[in-house]
């Protein structure tokens, strides 16, 4: 229930809102209190450079290069990266030192990654096959309004 009510939100904010992808992000947000931090990238160039997030406080990565981290990777495959435990991931580019899990999802459209979706969690082993599978639904509204 808590998917689809925020899957709805996300709907009816599409159809409202002037800053859809800003208010995205804060339903993402307040919606699961295992996000931590909720931010989208948007692809430009080679880089990944952050659009809206929320969270307690800022990331000093506002631009990734594309393979570079979790993030990068997601970028440059095309695949979701779920994270259980980022000290584990030599990949993991530290933004903060509370985070223990991370997922990633791509934004595509018409075959290309215009953006993702990351998601970072205060706790280990935080995100099940819902999250993926929700945030897999989000990035397909996303991709139509990037």
């Amino acid at each position: 229930m808590q998917y689809e009510n925020a899957l709805h939100a996300i709907q009816d904010i599409t159809a409202k809102e002037k800053d859809i992808l800003q208010g995205i992000v804060d339903i993402l947000y307040q919606h699961f209190n295992h996000y931590s931090w909720v931010g989208i990238y948007l692809v430009k160039d080679d880089e990944l450079v952050l659009g809206p997030w929320k969270g307690p406080q800022a990331t000093d990565h506002t631009n990734i290069p594309i393979g570079q981290g979790i993030c990068g990777s997601a970028a440059a495959s095309g695949k979701t990266e779920c994270i259980d435990d980022v000290h584990d991931d030599d990949r993991y580019l530290a933004c903060f030192i509370s985070t223990r899990s991370e997922l990633v999802v791509p934004i595509i459209k018409k075959r290309q990654v215009i953006g993702e979706i990351d998601i970072d969690s205060d706790i280990p082993h935080a995100f099940t096959l819902d999250d993926t599978l929700f945030l897999e639904k989000v990035a397909d509204i996303l991709k139509e309004h990037i």
